[in-house]
C-alpha cells in the first residue's frame, strides 16, 4: 500500500499557513508551478480537495483545516524529537530561543529572562523580535522555546498555545527633570494639554491610556506617536514630553534616562510567557515562569 508522502504534507502546511502559493514557494524555495503539482498529488493521494480560490489567495477546505491540524502536530512532534537526540552536550550551554513581541518594553522582556540565566547550566539565548502572529507560528514548529508578549496568544490563531501570566503593573507618567516639575502639582488633573509622546495605536498601553484620558476627560497635546519603544524614550529624555512606562521598571529607565517620575495611573499591564505545552520542560522557560510565580520578597 501507498504511504504518505510527508514531503508533499510539507508543502501543503506550508502554503496553508503563509496563505498564498507565491510566499509559500518563496519560503520553500521553490516554484509556485512546482508547489502546485506537489500539493496536487497529495489532494489525488487523499481523495479531497484541501484548498479553494478565496481573492487572490487560498482559503483551506473544510479537509484541509483537519489535515492542517494533523499537520502541525506531525511536523512538530517530528522537531521535538529531533531535539531531543540531539540532547546537550555536556558543559555545552543550553540553547534558549525567545521570541518578544515587537511592542513588548524589552527593559520589561529582559527583566522575565534573568532567571534563566541564574540556573547551573549556562544559558545560550537567541532573541527574536516580531509581531505576535509570525512568532507563534514560529514557536507552533518548535523554531522558538516561548514567547514574551503584553497580550495572551489570540484564539483565532489555529494553534494551540498556552498563555502563563508572568506579572503585571502599573502605569507611570514620567518626564525629564526639567518637564516634570511642572506636572507634579495636581496629577493628573495636570496632564490636560501637557505634551505628550505616545505609543502606536496598535498597543494594547495606547488603548488603555486612551481609555483613561477618555474616562477623566483628559486632552492631552499629543506630539509624536512611536511604534519603537526606545526613540520614544529617547525623545522623553530630551524633553520633548511625558511618556508612560510600566512601573516595575522605573528605577532602570530613572538611571538610563535621567526622567523623572510624575505620577502613577491607574491602568494595569500584564505580561506572559507563551508556549506550546501545557506543562513546560525547557529548563530555561521553567526557570522564567517558576520565578514569576514565586517572586522573591
Amino acid at each position: 500500500m501507498e504511504g504518505l508522502n510527508y514531503h508533499h504534507l510539507m508543502y501543503f502546511w506550508v502554503t496553508a499557513r503563509e496563505g498564498t502559493m507565491a510566499k509559500a514557494a518563496e519560503k520553500l524555495g521553490v516554484t509556485p508551478a512546482t508547489l502546485s503539482v506537489q500539493i496536487h498529488e497529495l489532494e489525488r493521494f487523499l481523495g479531497r480537495q484541501l484548498f479553494k480560490k478565496s481573492g487572490r489567495g487560498l482559503a483551506m477546505t473544510d479537509t484541509g483545516e483537519s489535515v492542517y491540524r494533523y499537520a502541525t502536530e506531525i511536523f512538530a512532534t517530528g522537531e521535538e524529537m529531533l531535539n531531543a537526540l540531539r540532547g546537550n552536550p555536556t558543559g555545552a550551554p543550553l540553547l534558549l530561543r525567545v521570541g518578544v513581541k515587537d511592542v513588548m518594553p524589552k527593559m520589561v522582556a529582559f527583566r522575565f529572562l534573568q532567571p534563566a540565566f541564574q540556573l547551573e547550566t549556562p544559558i545560550r539565548l537567541i532573541s527574536r523580535e516580531g509581531d505576535l502572529e509570525h512568532l507563534i507560528n514560529e514557536l507552533s514548529i518548535h523554531r522558538l522555546d516561548v514567547v514574551l508578549s503584553d497580550t495572551p496568544c489570540d484564539p483565532r490563531l489555529r494553534i494551540r498555545a498556552y498563555s502563563h501570566l508572568l506579572g503585571e503593573s502599573s502605569v507611570t507618567v514620567v518626564a525629564s527633570a526639567r518637564l516634570a516639575k511642572d506636572y507634579v502639582e495636581h496629577f493628573p488633573r495636570s496632564l490636560h494639554g501637557a505634551p505628550f509622546l505616545l505609543p502606536t495605536t496598535d498597543t494594547v498601553l495606547r488603548r488603555s491610556l486612551d481609555q483613561w484620558f477618555t474616562d477623566e476627560s483628559i486632552e492631552p497635546s499629543i506630539r509624536c506617536e512611536f511604534d519603537d519603544a526606545a526613540m520614544l524614550k529617547s525623545a522623553g529624555q530630551s524633553g520633548l514630553g511625558l511618556f508612560c512606562i510600566p512601573s516595575i521598571i522605573l528605577p532602570e529607565v530613572e538611571t538610563m534616562y535621567g526622567v523623572r517620575p510624575i505620577g502613577q495611573l491607574p491602568i494595569t499591564e500584564r505580561f506572559y510567557a507563551i508556549s506550546v505545552e501545557r506543562k513546560i520542560k525547557h529548563p530555561g522557560v521553567l526557570a522564567i515562569t517558576s520565578a514569576a510565580r514565586h517572586p522573591q520578597q
